[in-house]
Order: structure tokens, then C-alpha cells, then sequence
């Protein structure tokens, strides 16, 4: 095959995109259709079929620190992308899917971090909100007055309001149901906005939740992932350092996963926040009105991706699956909650039998009996396909990661279940690049030395009252 001089996505699309273009055509056709019937159960997303004609796809839309790049440096900066994956028609299949689906650009000039486990992201937590010169916006599904290198989040929170930094917080009122009223009034009383999501004495559904966990810091730092406020992330061994807290051994250590983005993705993050501020009846003058552009600090591509509880096409989730049936070389999956849909278990199946290196790191453990029933209870089938699947022994599995091909990332809040599905508030964030994908495989690896293989001859001799178990959770499946 000739080699391509431009990546335009309508015409030669790096290779291999003109081969499926009209069945995606269709594809985004059944998405629209799918939007507007609506239903209360998990949306089916269709897979692109034979080819038929339909919609036209839009081009790859990608922003740098200045705005929308050009056809020609969008067209370079893909070409580059391309060249890293190990497949060039599995990434370029996956791109112009995830761009008809996800609703919202990429970034480019962004530095990406990743953060792993309690002590590194309170470091960098603290940090941020240390350095931060003008504003802070947090929102937190789980807000306490967690500590860290002998500071107290509280305190040092009304101490950057008395600098001179604006803060606006928002906490759900489900997940903060333990934290004292005290701690957010001091907030208040200290000039900082607060606003609860979704109080329980309010007319919304007890099931809709604001599950987010961001902080952003200036709009140019955000901190974003699984990582809850949460003096949960305090136990357990924390390594050493001028910044380590002293942890309660006598508690299970929480292994969790953020990231660090600088650079343009911020302002989506920024975006998102702020949608949900004045959904919730705070005031447009609490924000801050921001139109600088933050500057490029690396070379990594961020697409972030909101999703809202009752949305008729859940964006994540599309994604997600879109990433699993264009998957080239490895799918690797860190899930804390593992109860996952019928699409989702029937499309890593799929994978794994078209010679997908397919894998699960989940819990031995969970702070949800219910959840950890249900997952074991799809073991059986999953490993029949060749799914490998790995429990992860010592502490609390609190992660949400997949790595593709070691150049397609996802981190964030949405858990592999139903209910970021159906109910939550999510943030996500997909990142292109080797970088970060040949770190999150090394974790990933790292990881699975402190884990168990579950082998199916010895699943299948566990006790009957397990699989019972299993198979009555499955009936409250969404509501865990």
C-alpha cells in the first residue's frame, strides 16, 4: 500500500480509515438513534457494521494551547501518534470512533503524570493548591479533612483564601455523608464557595451521584483520577520522606491511580467544573472568568471525557467500548469495581479470542461484598475466552486504568460497573501517547507481583455457596 502525504480522515485518513468509513457512518447513525429512543436500562452501542452510506464523519479535532490546530499540524501531529502504534489500522479504526462518540476535542502540549497510591497524590494534591496564585476549583466525591507533611487540608485551604486565592468546592452530599457539617461551615466562614451536589433532602434520585474527583489549580494543573479527599488513602505503609504522613498500620493500604495534566486539557476540566457549579445553584460570579490559554508543557494528546448520570449516550462508555473492539496488541484493565455489562464482557471475550493479550487486575478484597460477588461470578466465562485474570492481594484495589497497545490510556473516576454508567456524574481522561502508555505498563506489571492468577480448573472447585452468592448479587447488579 502507498504511503500516505496527509492525514486527512475524509480522504487517505493514515492508512486504513477509508476501509470502514461508511460502516462508522452507520455506526454514528445507530449512536443518534440509540440518543433519541432513550431507555431506562444500559444503552446497547452498536458496532460498526458493512459498509452503507450515511453520515459523513467529522475530521479529527484537535486543540493546542493557542486553539484549534490547522489541517496540516493536525495531519503532522497524527502522522507522529500513528507511527507509535503497533498497528496503524487498529489506531486509526479506534480514533475515528472515539471522535464520533467522546464529544470532545483533543488536546496536544500537555505534560502527563502519573500518580500513584495515596501518599504521591496528596503530595502533589498539596502541592497544587501550595503553588496556586489566583484560584482553585475542587470537586470531590468523598471531601474530608485529610492530612498530609503535618498540614491539614482545612487549614491550609482558609490559609491560601486569606493570600488572596479564590476556591470554590464541590462535594457529593452521599460520598461526604460522614464529614462533619463543621469542616465545610470553617470553609464558608472563611470566604470560600462551597457547594454540596445533590443534597438528600433534595428532589434528585438518591442513585445520582457526582463521583468526579478534580482538583485545578491557575487552569493550567489539574489532578484527576480515582483518588478520593479521603482519610482512607492515609492508611497503610507510606513509604519514607520530609512529606510522609504517619499511617494507621492497623488499617489496609488503598492502591489507587491519578494523573497530573499540564497544560491546554486543563480548560475542558475547567469546563466541566464550572457546568456543574451553576447546574448545583451556584452563582457565575463565583467562578472565575479566566481567557488565558494555558501554555504547552509537553507532548503528550489529553482527550477528557465528562459523563452525566442519565445521559441517553453515556460518552464513557462508548468509549470504552470502542477501545476494547479496536484494541491491536494488549488490553490491559485495572478495575476496582468489576460488575460489567453484557457488551462489556462479550467484547473482552472477543478480543481475547482474536489473540488479544487480554487481562484484569481486580480485587481480592473490597470494601463491597456485593461487588466483589458479582465479579467473581463472571470469572468462569471470561476465562474460557482467555481472559487472564488477576486478584491483587494485599490492601484495598481502588484503581480505574486501562492501557491499549502501550500508546492508548484511560484514567479517571468511572468505575467498570453499571452504575458510571447509568447514574454518575464521571471524569475521564484518554491519553495518546507511548509515554504514558509504557509507564502505565510497567505499573501494570508491577502490580500483578502482588496479585494471584486465578486458573479456571481450580475457580471452578470453589465452594457452592460462593457461586450462589455470585449469582444473587447479580440481580442488584446495577445498584451497586
Amino acid at each position: 500500500m502507498m504511503p500516505c502525504e496527509t492525514f486527512d480522515v475524509n480522504a487517505c485518513a493514515y492508512g486504513q480509515v477509508s476501509r470502514f468509513r461508511r460502516g462508522v457512518s452507520l455506526y454514528v447513525a445507530a449512536l443518534g438513534l440509540l440518543a433519541l429512543a432513550g431507555c431506562a436500562a444500559i444503552p446497547t452501542i452498536p458496532e460498526p457494521s458493512a459498509p452503507q452510506s450515511g453520515i459523513a464523519i467529522q475530521p479529527i479535532r484537535v486543540r493546542g494551547p493557542k486553539g484549534p490546530l490547522s489541517q496540516r499540524a493536525t495531519a503532522r501531529l497524527l502522522k507522529r501518534l500513528d507511527a507509535q502504534a503497533p498497528d496503524a489500522g487498529a489506531f486509526a479504526r479506534h480514533l475515528v470512533i472515539e471522535q464520533a462518540v467522546a464529544g470532545s476535542p483533543l488536546y496536544s502540549g500537555n505534560r502527563v503524570s502519573i500518580l500513584r497510591d495515596g501518599p504521591q497524590t496528596f503530595e502533589a494534591m498539596f502541592s497544587a493548591i501550595h503553588q496556586a496564585q489566583h484560584y482553585l476549583y475542587l470537586e470531590y466525591y468523598i471531601l474530608q479533612d485529610v492530612s498530609y507533611g503535618g498540614r491539614q487540608l482545612g487549614e491550609l485551604l482558609i490559609e491560601r483564601r486569606h493570600q488572596g486565592v479564590r476556591i470554590d468546592v464541590v462535594y457529593d452530599g452521599i460520598g461526604s455523608l460522614s464529614t462533619p457539617g463543621d469542616f465545610f461551615q470553617r470553609l464558608r466562614d472563611a470566604g470560600i464557595n462551597v457547594r454540596q451536589f445533590n443534597p438528600i433532602d433534595s428532589p434528585f434520585s438518591i442513585n445520582d451521584r457526582d463521583h468526579r474527583k478534580i482538583l485545578i489549580a491557575d487552569g493550567s494543573t489539574a489532578i484527576v483520577g480515582g483518588v478520593n479527599l479521603s482519610t482512607d488513602y492515609q492508611s497503610g505503609p507510606s513509604g519514607s520522606g520530609a512529606g510522609a504522613h504517619q499511617p494507621d498500620a492497623s488499617m489496609p493500604r488503598w492502591h489507587d491511580t491519578d494523573l497530573q495534566i499540564d497544560g491546554p486539557a486543563v480548560r475542558e476540566l475547567k469546563r466541566l467544573f464550572e457546568q456543574h457549579w451553576q447546574q448545583q445553584g451556584g452563582a457565575p460570579d463565583e467562578l472565575v472568568a479566566d481567557a488565558t490559554q494555558p501554555t504547552p508543557q509537553g507532548d503528550q494528546v489529553v482527550r477528557i471525557i465528562g459523563s452525566q448520570g442519565g445521559q441517553l449516550l453515556p460518552r464513557y462508555y462508548a468509549t470504552l467500548l470502542s477501545a476494547i473492539r479496536s484494541a491491536a496488541s494488549h488490553i490491559w484493565i485495572t478495575a476496582s469495581y468489576f460488575v460489567p455489562t453484557r457488551q462489556e464482557r462479550q467484547a473482552l471475550a472477543r478480543a481475547a479470542r482474536r489473540g488479544i493479550d487480554v487481562r484484569l487486575l481486580l480485587p481480592a478484597r473490597s470494601d463491597s461484598a456485593a461487588a466483589l460477588a458479582v465479579q467473581q461470578s463472571y470469572y468462569s466465562g471470561l476465562l474460557r475466552a482467555g481472559v487472564k485474570i488477576y486478584e491483587r492481594e494485599d490492601g484495598i484495589l481502588h484503581s480505574k486504568t486501562m492501557v491499549m497497545d502501550g500508546v492508548w490510556s484511560i484514567v479517571g473516576s468511572s468505575n467498570f460497573d453499571h452504575r458510571s454508567v447509568l447514574f454518575n456524574d464521571e471524569v475521564d481522561a484518554v491519553v495518546i501517547g507511548v509515554t504514558t502508555g509504557a509507564q502505565l505498563d510497567q505499573f501494570f506489571q508491577q502490580d500483578l507481583q502482588h496479585a494471584r492468577r486465578i486458573e479456571l480448573a481450580q475457580w471452578r472447585q470453589r465452594p457452592v455457596s460462593r457461586k450462589l452468592s455470585g449469582y444473587f448479587w447479580r440481580l442488584w447488579q446495577k445498584l451497586l
